[in-house]
């Protein structure tokens, strides 16, 4: 677009109390936003009401500042990815976002612009995972992507990277791969990384996958952008896997928008005695799928054949045989393994399991972690991680 088409469509989003809806209506009315400005406000008070009309009459005080910075933006891209701004109407504006009661009126992204979503899910869940949750959303992210789906998230600390991370191993090594493999939709401007410990992964992002925000660029990380992001996480998953989540957090306020639009919401179990599970155990309660396999994930988005499963012959084929040996070829578990189990434990809990001595348990321990066989968790509590 021309330097007059992007001042109309800044000045409209950065007008004062016009939000998203009130700006469809405009456009639906006048056809553009640089037709929106050249109406009189009685004009525009048939559309939009009398305070909207009058703030459109006014000059942003930051449009100049804005208009520089982002044609700027959009001329400096790095060679490895290309920065664009999709307006509602823009061939290239995800057609998912149009279900949302307020899609937003513009997108800066940054990444592989020309490649395009193609099969979606979203993964959220906490911020402070334990250990087995991030190693789990990791997994699910490398196998949900391996079988040709888009990793939807939100670049957040905790599960949201991990999922990342894990979509990421799958990319093709070419840039122009014509789908990708993940897209991160973040709550700032998309001129800075938030948080700072994801500046390399959201560059690795934008090679292989998508960066969008709706926010103007040098937008700080503000506390209500997040949840407000959220719906635009839910709209392009076909469905929304929650990994880990508290009973009160900002990933099942993304489940429950996923919910109101008409999409699946699957959860995965873990520890009762883990508050990173109470939320995705409520959501199964409700109605969520549960979900231990990535093909869970693809039967219920119905992207593969539901299995027949033989519940009884699963139930023995996985009970445990006492009597097998260990051949070569199977590595033999460690002992301590046994008595943890997969929910957290404490130092003196596992120590009345298995006996030993305070000095032996934690050097075994230690010996375990540092094998990523064993994860540490606040509070003084251990967690047995699963093998990828």
């Amino acid at each position: 677009m021309d330097k007059d088409e992007l001042r109309a469509w800044l000045r409209l989003s950065m007008t004062e109390g016009v939000g998203n809806d009130a700006a469809r209506r405009l456009l639906a009315c006048f056809g553009s936003p640089q037709s929106v400005f050249e109406q009189t406000e009685a004009t525009l008070s048939q559309v939009a009401n009398a305070k909207q009309a009058q703030a459109l009459r006014a000059v942003p005080n930051e449009l100049a500042v804005q208009c520089v910075r982002t044609q700027q933006w959009l001329a400096h891209a790095p060679d490895t990815h290309r920065h664009a701004l999709w307006t509602l109407g823009d061939p290239h504006y995800p057609p998912e976002l149009l279900q949302l009661a307020d899609p937003p009126l513009m997108l800066y992204v940054a990444g592989q612009t020309q490649a395009r979503l193609g099969h979606a899910v979203a993964i959220v869940g906490s911020r402070n995972p334990t250990p087995q949750g991030a190693q789990t959303a990791e997994q699910f992210g490398e196998a949900l992507a391996a079988a040709g789906l888009c990793v939807v998230s939100g670049l957040a600390l905790g599960v949201d990277g991990a999922a990342h991370k894990g979509a990421l191993r799958k990319s093709s090594s070419k840039p122009d791969d014509p789908q990708w493999r993940t897209v991160a939709v973040v709550g700032t401007g998309l001129d800075r990384v938030y948080p700072r410990q994801h500046q390399a992964l959201a560059s690795e992002i934008a090679q292989h996958g998508l960066l969008i925000s709706e926010y103007h660029l040098g937008t700080p990380p503000l506390g209500g952008n997040f949840p407000k992001r959220n719906r635009i996480i839910a709209a392009l998953g076909l469905g929304t896997l929650v990994v880990e989540a508290a009973l009160k957090s900002g990933s099942l306020i993304t489940a429950k928008m996923a919910l109101d639009l008409g999409k699946e919401v699957l959860a995965i179990p873990g520890s009762i005695h883990a508050t990173q599970s109470h939320g995705c155990h409520a959501l199964i309660r409700q109605g969520a799928k549960l979900v231990e396999t990535a093909q869970d994930v693809m039967e219920e988005l119905q992207l593969a054949p539901q299995a027949q499963t033989d519940l009884f012959g699963g139930a023995l084929d996985s009970a445990p045989n006492t009597d097998a040996t260990h051949t070569p070829d199977t590595p033999t578990q460690h002992p301590l393994l046994t008595h943890m189990g997969y929910a957290p434990v404490s130092l003196d809990a596992l120590q009345a399991r298995c006996g030993l001595d305070t000095a032996s348990l934690q050097a075994q321990l230690l010996t375990l972690e540092l094998d990523a066989e064993v994860g540490r968790l606040p509070g003084g509590l251990f967690q047995r991680l699963a093998r990828a």
